[in-house]
């Protein structure tokens, strides 16, 4: 049996709408400023940095989305806690975002939304 993990990721309209083009299957490719990509492993935290941050720019919509990745693949990377106990993410390289989105179980699911 294959062991999955849940992950969330807060994301704005504009990568919403990249991971809807690819029917909720992946998340779109790194910008060059972009070279990692944050997947967080909690709902508190997702929803802090949609509420927070998201609401703040561009078209000031934020979105939770929650997933699920296949735990082997991720026992390759650490997990990251940057402030407190709460904010836990992994640090997963841009060239390792297409293996990534391989691992995805099902579908990306939008679970909240939240707006400027």
């Amino acid at each position: 049996q294959v062991s999955e993990t849940i992950l969330f990721r807060p994301v704005g309209q504009e990568e919403l709408d990249l991971i809807c083009q690819s029917g909720y299957s992946e998340f779109p490719p790194r910008l060059p400023e972009q070279p990692i990509f944050y997947p967080v492993l909690n709902e508190e935290y997702a929803t802090q940095i949609a509420r927070d941050w998201n609401t703040k720019s561009g078209q000031r919509k934020g979105y939770v989305t929650g997933f699920r990745v296949q735990a082997d693949f991720l026992s390759r990377y650490e997990i990251q806690t940057v402030g407190g106990s709460v904010h836990q993410e992994y640090w997963i390289p841009a060239e390792d975002l297409p293996d990534f989105n391989r691992n995805i179980v099902g579908l990306i699911e939008v679970i909240a939304e939240f707006h400027g």
